[in-house]
């Protein structure tokens, strides 16, 4: 017999202990593996992935872009175009091969819920301008998908 009071009144940790019927690892509820190819990226992988390609575009646009740390004017410019470079790579990296520098390095790949072979770029620009908001990347559900990536129907999966 269930209490009416349901889990609140056992305390906080009450409502962390598994039910039947949750999932048991990230991706569980999808079908996916637990680990190795096929199952839901880490969100450490993914965090150094977003890492990896924002220093990339740091990079890039010093590359272009004369920047003086000493006048807010040049360093606004230079944070604003490295992060249309961040958003460029971003969206176009997952649009055409599913990954971008950071996640090819880190093994990872974007691929879309409903099977489909390319993200394309009707998914991928708003993951990326929801990706670069922070918040709906880091908030995700029992499956480990992010919030931007149940918007735009897709996952980051692990590829070796």
């Amino acid at each position: 017999m269930s209490r009416w009071s349901g889990t609140w009144l056992s305390g906080a940790g009450s409502a962390m202990e598994p039910r039947e019927g949750d999932p048991r690892w990230r991706g569980d509820g999808l079908g996916l593996p637990e680990r190795g190819p096929g199952s839901v990226a880490g969100t450490g992988a993914r965090l150094v992935a977003f890492l990896v390609d924002l220093v990339l575009a740091s990079l890039a646009t010093s590359l272009f872009v004369d920047r003086d740390f000493e006048d807010p004017a040049s360093l606004w410019t230079f944070n604003l175009v490295a992060v249309g470079v961040w958003l460029v790579i971003t969206a176009v990296g997952v649009s055409l091969a599913g990954f971008t520098p950071g996640k090819l390095l880190l093994g990872l790949r974007v691929v879309r819920m409903d099977g489909a072979s390319m993200v394309g770029p009707l998914r991928a620009l708003p993951r990326a301008l929801l990706a670069g908001l922070i918040i709906p990347a880091a908030i995700w559900d029992r499956d480990g998908r992010g919030f931007h990536d149940r918007l735009t129907g897709t996952i980051e999966l692990r590829y070796r």
